[in-house]
């Protein structure tokens, strides 16, 4: 077979014409190529080398190539690296290689705002993920695991930087909030892959894990939401804190409103009801988030969007899933610039080697307090004590969230244009980078290792029945 395989390949790769995997280069490369030369036509200077389009097209490319080489590292039983790795390591390396960064100069307010609308299209997946029924059926066990680790990794972060760090209280509390969330991005995978060979589905460990990831996240976004508020509001402490939740509740009514508005509106008759849908619901999410900086209420269009994409997804029924994919297009396209413009925006030339030490004691500690916290939070709920200490480790993982509200900070610091301001902003981002750079490639691995070990394989009834459970929460929709 395999003989016969090798004529039929080298065939394909010298057909002429090309087919196979040599046309799809060819017809990959064409169409970058197409693209910048109709953007050259169009825009001239600005799409030469050192321009800013130039550099937001070259980002984004090999963002993309970073990511697909990523993904094709492969080692016999583990889950795939993430591929937001190779997208974030792609931006760190144009920007740090002296040669190439003075051919990429992207414009700060450009790369902010397709950071920003990254985000914004993130939090639309992210509320339609959510799903009430589901919620309703999630043992209380999925509602500790949720809000337990979160909350306490972020206190804990808090206090060890502001003593290690020198980060103000309030800011201490919105890194320990970007640190919070999981990474779905990292877990689902690997856990759908130890699903699939029956490893803990007899006890619902992979579903458990899926289900209170999500839930996770949006409790981290809205304490950084609240903390962001609170942190560029003026006066006296009672002010500023009671203006953070003043920023949660505008966030939450306007979202009610912008949410009810979506869910008639475009109405069932119309036809194409399904993209429209998706270009409302996308369209008032940046909306959201932008109008909110320029209105001086940052904290508020996260939590916006979440509530108005929630709210929305219950009336659409089954047109959500519909809806659910053509986000999902949308986010196959910001995510290399997401991840790409987080990794160009650390410089290691402008990194001390003692505030490196010092953001890798943050995160190390706050990891081991939230291990310790998973652990506890897991007791007394039937699981073995190998299973508690898989679902420990399971939750370390951390990227698409960090990467997505990592940068905010620094943005709007950057909007008041306060030095002291920025270099917070910054701190926030490196801790993010490190965390992301760490924590999601040996997260993967740690889950593919300890998973057959830790966990019980069940038979193949236990495994059917794990399928059905997991048909009972959607993850589609996860962030």
């Amino acid at each position: 077979m395999a003989e016969s395989k090798t004529p039929g390949r080298l065939k394909q790769i010298c057909a002429c014409p090309p087919q196979g995997p040599l046309a799809h280069t060819i017809t990959y490369g064409v169409a970058a190529v197409l693209i910048w030369a109709v953007v050259w036509s169009i825009t001239g200077q600005e799409c030469l080398p050192g321009g800013n389009l130039f550099g937001i097209l070259f980002l984004f490319f090999f963002a993309v190539i970073g990511g697909k080489l990523m993904g094709l590292i492969k080692l016999p039983g583990l889950p795939p690296l993430p591929p937001l790795l190779g997208m974030l390591l792609v931006g760190f390396l144009l920007r740090n290689i002296p040669a190439v960064s003075d051919l990429i100069q992207i414009d700060v307010k450009w790369s902010a705002g397709l950071r920003s609308i990254a985000l914004a299209i993130i939090l639309a997946r992210a509320g339609l993920g959510l799903d009430p029924k589901a919620l309703k059926k999630l043992k209380a066990v999925c509602i500790r695991l949720s809000f337990g680790p979160c909350v306490t990794e972020a206190c804990i972060a808090a206090v060890v930087s502001h003593f290690l760090m020198h980060l103000p209280w309030t800011w201490g509390f919105l890194l320990g909030f970007v640190l919070g969330a999981v990474s779905p991005a990292v877990v689902v995978p690997s856990m759908l892959i130890l699903q699939a060979g029956g490893y803990g589905v007899d006890k619902g460990v992979p579903t458990l894990l899926m289900a209170a990831g999500s839930f996770d996240d949006i409790l981290a976004i809205t304490g950084f939401n609240t903390c962001l508020g609170i942190a560029f509001s003026t006066g006296s402490t009672l002010f500023s804190v009671l203006r953070g939740f003043l920023e949660v509740a505008i966030g939450v009514a306007a979202g009610g409103l912008l949410g009810i508005f979506i869910r008639y509106f475009p109405s069932k008759d119309q036809a194409s009801v399904v993209w429209k849908r998706a270009f409302f619901l996308v369209g008032l999410s940046v909306f959201a988030i932008f109008s909110t900086v320029n209105l001086g209420f940052p904290g508020s269009g996260g939590l916006c969007t979440i509530v108005l994409a929630f709210l929305a997804g219950l009336s659409w029924s089954d047109e959500k899933k519909e809806v659910e994919k053509i986000i999902g297009v949308a986010w196959e396209i910001f995510q290399p610039f997401l991840f790409g413009l987080i990794g160009a925006e650390i410089s290691v030339f402008s990194l001390k080697p003692e505030t490196v030490g010092l953001c890798v004691a943050t995160l190390c500690i706050a990891l081991v307090v939230r291990i310790a916290v998973t652990f506890l939070m897991v007791s007394f709920a039937g699981f073995e004590l190998k299973e508690k200490i898989f679902i420990s480790l399971a939750w370390i993982p951390k990227a698409t969230v960090q990467a997505a509200i990592g940068s905010v900070a620094l943005d709007t610091a950057r909007t008041h244009e306060d030095e002291t301001l920025e270099q917070y902003g910054m701190d926030v981002l490196t801790v993010a980078f490190l965390a992301i750079l760490i924590t999601a490639p040996i997260g993967a691995l740690i889950i593919g290792l300890a998973g057959p070990r830790l966990l019980r394989k069940a038979d193949a009834g236990s495994e059917d029945a794990g399928h059905e459970r997991t048909e009972e929460i959607d993850i589609s929709g996860r962030v």
